[in-house]
């Protein structure tokens, strides 16, 4: 799963999701899939990325298009540049998982001049009309299942919560979002602090929060890998406290298993990056697909583990 937005981030996919693109109705078009180039621009190196990645040249692959990937790492500046670079390679599609959404403008602005269509994975921002199209995950709700979770646990009691995010400025700012915005009266958020996909920082926020709030009975953390490191840092400090997260992992599901997680919720990194391949051919070709595609998402719990997608192809 796998991996940071406000107001500016495309939340209304729900209510637009079923604009298609105008064409025909084959998928094939008018241009070769073998001669089609793909730019693949990824926003950092977690675990969500990395599948995402392998998502993506798989498809690609078995389309026969060809794919030239560079990483962001996190850096708007980064971003642009790489964008910048896959411009001048005049690959025939740009294919973005944005660091930030205030750069993604830029990054728009720059491949239109080019000609380049772009696609964006994960989230865009409200004026979709300068984009190829998407395949978004509806972030704010992913943090509101986590925070349902928390409110039938604790059942009307008053309790205490913590927010470990991820790095500010994209996905992280709308899972966060979402979460705290949904939780009960009854639950308060005593310190939101961001663990910057790293478990090892995440590990330093959990110490910290605890030692601050000893009475914390729930923490929300931003992807499973920070969730682990969590997870060590309140067993390291004797307390019991309850982790939702995100992703759906073979290594979260197991921790869900395990009780180590109370609940994750699965978006398929493989199913993002596969679709995002397959409706950028199909709109580059004039073909129908949604120009706006949803990827499903799942609260995952002991009772349903059976039910979570495939994460990441191995």
């Amino acid at each position: 799963m796998p991996e940071k937005l406000l107001a500016v981030i495309f939340t209304a996919a729900l209510g637009i999701a079923s604009l298609s693109a105008c064409g025909d109705d084959s998928a094939a078009g008018s241009t070769d899939a073998k001669s089609v180039t793909l730019g693949f621009v990824n926003g950092a190196t977690t675990e969500f990325h990395t599948c995402l990645q392998k998502a993506i040249e798989s498809e690609a692959s078995a389309e026969g298009a060809k794919v030239i990937a560079a990483n962001s790492k996190q850096d708007p500046a980064a971003e642009l540049s790489n964008i910048e670079d896959m411009i001048s390679r005049n690959v025939s599609a740009l294919i973005v998982q944005t660091v930030n959404v205030d750069a993604l403008k830029n990054d728009i602005a720059k491949a239109k001049s080019a000609n380049i269509p772009i696609f964006m994975t994960s989230v865009i921002t409200s004026d979709t009309s300068d984009i190829l199209g998407a395949v978004v995950v509806d972030l704010k709700q992913v943090g509101a299942l986590d925070a349902g979770w928390i409110a039938k646990d604790a059942a009307g009691a008053q309790a205490e919560a913590g927010v470990i995010a991820g790095a500010p400025g994209a996905a992280s700012d709308l899972l966060s979002g979402g979460f705290t915005g949904a939780l009960p009266a009854n639950v308060k958020v005593v310190a939101n602090q961001p663990g910057m996909f790293n478990r090892a920082k995440a590990q330093d926020v959990a110490e910290n929060m605890i030692q601050a709030h000893p009475g914390l009975k729930y923490a929300f953390v931003a992807n499973e890998d920070m969730a682990f490191g969590a997870y060590q840092a309140f067993q390291a400090a004797g307390k019991d406290v309850k982790i939702v997260t995100v992703n759906g992992t073979d290594d979260g599901l197991a921790a869900v298993k395990d009780g180590k997680f109370a609940a994750t919720v699965a978006n398929s990194a493989n199913d993002i990056g596969s679709l995002a391949v397959k409706n950028t051919l199909i709109l580059l070709n004039k073909g129908q697909a949604d120009k706006i595609a949803n990827i499903d998402i799942k609260l995952i719990t002991k009772d349903n583990l059976a039910e979570a997608p495939k994460y990441c192809l191995s």
